[in-house]
């Protein structure tokens, strides 16, 4: 800290100097100019409270301002590129693998790709439209009794317990995790549990069309590999007459030769509609499977967060806290969680057993405890709902 304030004296005396001899003849245009950029260079070390990191966020305000300019803008277009591709997904499925499905598999068999894959399809397309169209929850702009923890200087209004600024929305956001360009719209209190939601149901939808199609996804791409060096290895047809000219095969022979070769040639061993199969079954594959694998992350981190009864901008809070107190040799306790299974029950709004079935596995649009002001859902921290 020391260091870092000595060079920055030692350059303000430069400016100074060199401002003195030049004041003179700097001209009157210019003066202006140049105390507005002295201004800005002492507001870098304005406190005692300055250090590096306060430096680096300024010196990357402009590119944080960029990439929220970016994903304002380009919010539809992400929300349009998930509909396209699931949509793609889902037609592949219906047009070229559930005819498969009723061909070769059992009665058994064809009940459960069915039931499952629609049941999917519907929890999917439920909670992505509702986690993109449910505002996320914004604490009141009028004076009220709300308790709060801090005051923004951008909203220029009280912020309760966990609440946060997003700077893509230009206002603060209640139980505010972050802002999804996925779908155009931040996840706070009211909408994160269908975000999570739909995080889930479309991981489970890509890992069972991952596994699923395996077999098909091998045998396509062996089919077109194959198809591949057929029309590489192609020979060229016979001229019919060279045996009359040598006198060595009869040009009968060569005649029937050439015309099987040619007919043979050009009957190719699969057609368009079949060559568009293989390659749909090779496009859902790589492109499920891919998502399954990232969107599969994504979604056991937000598990992890939900156990732990924080999200992702408290995650980052609590650990400088919990290393902070640390020092100190106290233990750090995160206020806001409620017991590992609790939290789960807080999260989906479970209050009887039958809610695991109506709220968790079934489309609900029930609202989450509390109004995402106030945290106080359980004063004591022991299980006081039935599992």
């Amino acid at each position: 800290m020391r260091p870092c304030s000595t060079v920055m004296h030692l350059l303000l005396r430069c400016m100074r100097g060199c401002g003195r001899h030049s004041r003179s003849r700097m001209p009157r245009r210019l003066r202006q100019p140049m105390s507005y950029i002295k201004l800005i260079f002492k507001s870098l070390y304005f406190n005692s409270l300055t250090n590096s990191e306060v430096v680096l966020d300024c010196i990357l305000e402009p590119v944080f301002w960029m990439v929220e300019v970016i994903t304002r803008w380009f919010g539809m277009v992400f929300v349009f590129l998930v509909v396209a591709l699931t949509s793609s997904v889902v037609f592949i499925a219906y047009v070229c693998l559930l005819p498969l499905v009723l061909q070769t598999y059992s009665l058994g068999w064809m009940m459960w790709h069915i039931c499952y894959g629609n049941w999917i399809l519907v929890m999917i397309v439920f909670h992505y439209y509702k986690a993109t169209n449910t505002p996320p929850g914004y604490p009141p702009k009028m004076k009220n009794e709300v308790p709060f923890v801090s005051f923004c200087k951008k909203c220029v209004i009280p912020k309760p317990a966990r609440s946060h600024h997003c700077g893509i929305c230009k206002t603060c956001i209640l139980k505010m995790d972050h802002h999804c360009p996925w779908l155009n719209n931040c996840v706070g209190h009211y909408n994160h549990r269908y975000f999570f939601s739909f995080c889930l149901f479309l991981t489970l939808g890509c890992m069972y069309c991952s596994i699923s199609g395996r077999n098909l996804f091998i045998d396509a791409y062996n089919a077109i590999d194959q198809f591949r060096h057929l029309e590489a290895e192609k020979q060229g047809v016979p001229v019919t007459g060279i045996g009359l000219l040598i006198g060595i095969v009869p040009s009968e022979g060569v005649t029937g030769k050439g015309v099987q070769v040619a007919q043979e040639i050009s009957q190719p061993p699969y057609t368009y509609k079949d060559r568009m199969f293989h390659k749909s079954v090779i496009y859902m594959w790589v492109l499920t499977s891919t998502v399954s694998v990232a969107l599969g992350a994504l979604t056991l981190w937000h598990a992890v967060l939900i156990t732990r009864g924080e999200t992702s901008i408290e995650r980052h809070i609590n650990n400088k806290e919990a290393k902070r107190l640390a020092k100190r040799g106290k233990v750090y306790r995160n206020p806001f969680s409620y017991g590992k299974l609790n939290n789960w029950k807080v999260f989906f709004g479970v209050e009887k057993r039958s809610h695991w079935l109506t709220r968790v596995l079934l489309p609900s649009g029930h609202t989450p405890y509390g109004d995402g002001l106030t945290w106080d859902i359980y004063p004591l921290k022991k299980d006081m709902l039935p599992v």
